[in-house]
């Protein structure tokens, strides 16, 4: 099914890419599907937007509400939980010094670059483009880099495990925030 669509209205290339994403009636009753997207010859790039009762069906009626999850809530949160695991490894870990320290600054590694990407995003505020999201991820990744290597360096006296646990517990907490949307 190669058919140029250049000579229709943006109408009507919009209803035929709808009935080819609902598919068609066969001759026995049965829906067929096409999936020609793949196909090198049939590729026009054009992207059909879902309307309002689509994206409803689809993600349900709070599609349009927007986030309460911001980016300082999910540092927050961030702290909280690493905090929370450093007096863990505090009241659990024997001698609880330095795997509490250590739990710190796992949690730290995490909460930290989260935080200046967030004040980033903060002062940009409005005129957000791809590339400065992708500068500010590489300035995060950077200094989460910079920060497992100062930490390998500096303190001799490391506890891994505490660390590493409390850096991926941290981590998580972007998981929790989309759930909790």
């Amino acid at each position: 099914m190669a058919v140029k669509a250049s000579n229709q209205t943006p109408q009507q290339r919009h209803d035929e890419h709808r009935e080819n994403r609902n598919g068609s009636q066969a001759p026995d009753g049965q829906r067929e599907t096409h999936d020609d997207a793949w196909d090198v010859e049939q590729q026009d790039n054009n992207i059909v937007p879902l309307t309002r009762a689509e994206a409803e069906k689809l993600f349900g009626p709070n599609v349009s509400r927007p986030s309460r999850v911001t980016p300082v809530k999910v540092v927050i949160a961030q702290m909280v939980l690493s905090l929370g695991a450093t007096l863990l490894w505090w009241l659990f870990y024997k001698p609880p010094g330095d795997a509490a320290l250590s739990a710190f600054l796992g949690g730290a590694i995490c909460w930290v670059p989260s935080a200046l990407f967030a004040a980033r995003l903060k002062k940009l505020s409005g005129a957000e483009t791809v590339m400065s999201w992708m500068i500010g991820e590489a300035l995060k990744m950077g200094t989460t880099i910079a920060m497992f290597i100062a930490i390998a360096f500096w303190y001799h006296d490391v506890r891994w495990i505490p660390l590493l646990v409390t850096y991926l517990i941290a981590l998580k907490t972007y998981w929790i925030a989309l759930a909790w949307r």
